[in-house]
């Protein structure tokens, strides 16, 4: 697959020349929250050709933004990783998020799809620094039933914070939710604050971390991208 270019010097252009095409940012993405299978992309990317995912996994690998791995026991099948480089892009795919929270999101339409992880992205995407400043813990999400539910989990340590797939080994706290409330949460209508203390979600664990858990997100408050009454 000839890989087009914009012929421009400009960083702005040439880091579009690497991850602009269609579903490059979004496999990038499912990679932030650690290694994944051909088949997870499979599972997440829904609409993403076959054809067209092994195409994308192969432009990234050649340019130095997923390297290809082992995941760990019991597993230990192939999987594709970010490189240090690919992982610099998080930031820009943070506020890329934060971005749509606020400007384009509404309402989730009949068609969409929507995974649990992705939520969880964009709280990492509005994590407040200064409020996690001497905090230490890690915050396990199960959502879902139990048969067919995700597990995620978010490290806080001073000031950072990062989200993986699957279980803490020692979580701190553990909260359960459903996916209608991660779906309210990531479109805006909901706060963690909220759904914790509606009861739409319970938590369990270390009093003073989950005292501190709803202060740690400031999401942005959704927001028309025209006037009201615009009607161009």
């Amino acid at each position: 697959m000839d890989q087009r270019t914009y012929n421009q010097f400009c960083a702005t252009a040439r880091t579009l020349d690497l991850v602009g095409e269609r579903w490059t940012l979004l496999i990038v993405r499912e990679l932030l929250t650690g290694p994944k299978r051909f088949s997870d992309f499979q599972h997440s990317l829904r609409g993403l050709g076959t054809g067209l995912l092994a195409a994308r996994l192969k432009h990234l690998e050649r340019e130095g933004l997923v390297r290809r791995t082992t995941l760990p026991p019991p597993a230990r099948t192939p999987a594709y990783a970010l490189t240090e480089a690919g992982a610099e892009l998080g930031p820009a795919v943070f506020a890329l998020a934060r971005w749509g929270m606020k400007w384009a999101m509404g309402e989730r339409r009949a068609d969409e799809t929507f995974h649990s992880g992705w939520a969880l992205l964009a709280l990492e995407s509005c994590f407040v620094p200064e409020a996690a400043e001497g905090l230490r813990a890690v915050y396990e999400f199960r959502v879902g039933d139990a048969a067919g539910g995700e597990v995620f989990h978010l490290t806080v340590e001073d000031g950072a914070i990062h989200a993986a797939h699957g279980p803490a080994q020692r979580p701190d706290a553990v909260v359960e939710a459903g996916d209608d409330v991660l779906t309210d949460i990531a479109a805006g209508h909901l706060t963690l604050t909220e759904a914790l203390a509606g009861g739409r979600a319970a938590a369990t664990g270390d009093p003073d971390a989950l005292r501190r858990l709803g202060h740690l997100f400031r999401l942005p408050r959704p927001t028309a991208r025209r006037p009201v009454g615009d009607a161009s």
